[in-house]
């Protein structure tokens, strides 16, 4: 797999595991610098997804406003290393995330006091847990975050009804407990069509949006054990202790991560929220709402972290 134009490729330490990552240096004479520094922008996918599965147009537009970015991998997914290979574990992919913190702090020409946390679906949750009490985030973006486990399994039961939800709560605990004893855990697709009972997104449209986007390290199929691991996800509790700036973007008619339950979290997050009448992934690349997406993103962080000088002289807005 290439790697996008812009960007040279790198590898940071987490743990037991080498995580494969995308650094672009960001456009020089940037707005955003400071004594020759400029924030860096940190970037991870959703569930089981990979960093060449749609990351990069977000990234480039990022990077010719000025600033840098770190995309990466998690453990288990993509280029990275690690195994049990597939398997999401919540803890462990916030721990990820502080490792690519502190690897995209340490590029060159970053400023590591100016950090900024860009997630979307899943990591839009992890990327306001992982900025709880910390004072070197000058800014959170969670793209159609995902930010409550039980929110969504609701959801997933009024789309596929009980008797599906119940199949799947068997084979999580049937995968986990297989992992348990050294055996091969049992794995379900990542995105399927409507009424496929082994995957885990069956929304209408999901399978051929997924699709559209999935890059070249993307495989669909994912540990089935990630069923017990969702439901604990409260994202709300970390809500209150993040002290950067927030921007909450909702579709309002996201069939995976529930509407409702992101507008209570930014609340609590002080967030700026922007609403945008669309589904999950209608906010990729191709479709119609990258485009203001995006533009929100970069007109958010100007506002915060370029000074209102620099902001009239450069005529941005």
């Amino acid at each position: 797999m290439s790697t996008p134009d812009g960007a040279t490729t790198v590898r940071f330490r987490s743990t037991d595991a080498d995580c494969d990552a995308w650094f672009f240096p960001g456009a020089e004479s940037s707005a955003f610098e400071i004594d020759g520094k400029r924030p860096v922008v940190v970037m991870a996918h959703g569930f089981a997804g990979t960093k060449d599965s749609g990351l990069a147009p977000y990234a480039q537009r990022f990077a010719a406003a000025g600033l840098a970015v770190l995309a990466f991998d998690y453990r288990g997914f993509g280029l990275s290393g690690g195994d049990p290979r597939q398997q999401i574990s919540l803890e462990r992919q916030a721990d990820d995330y502080r490792a690519a913190v502190t690897a995209a702090s340490e590029q060159p020409g970053v400023d590591p006091e100016r950090i900024i946390l860009w997630g979307v679906s899943q990591s839009g949750g992890h990327a306001l847990t992982v900025a709880a009490d910390r004072t070197d985030v000058a800014a959170v973006i969670a793209v159609v975050p995902l930010v409550n486990g039980l929110a969504a399994g609701r959801v997933a039961y009024a789309q596929v009804g009980g008797a599906a939800i119940a199949r799947s709560t068997a084979t999580a605990v049937a995968s986990s407990v297989a992992r348990r004893l050294g055996r091969t855990p049992k794995m379900m697709r990542v995105v399927g069509e409507p009424g496929d009972v082994g995957a885990a997104l069956t929304a209408p449209g999901f399978l051929e949006s997924y699709r559209a986007i999935a890059g070249p390290s993307w495989r669909n199929e994912v540990d089935a054990s990630v069923g017990l691991e969702v439901g604990s996800f409260r994202v709300d509790k970390y809500a209150t202790r993040v002290h950067a700036p927030v921007l909450f973007q909702i579709a309002d008619f996201d069939s995976a991560a529930p509407p409702h339950a992101a507008s209570k979290t930014a609340f609590k997050a002080h967030a700026e929220v922007r609403h945008y009448p669309c589904d999950h992934f209608d906010v990729f690349a191709g479709n119609e709402y990258f485009e203001p997406c995006v533009a929100h993103e970069i007109g958010f962080l100007t506002r915060h972290l370029v000074s209102r000088s620099e902001v009239v002289g450069t005529g941005t807005r």
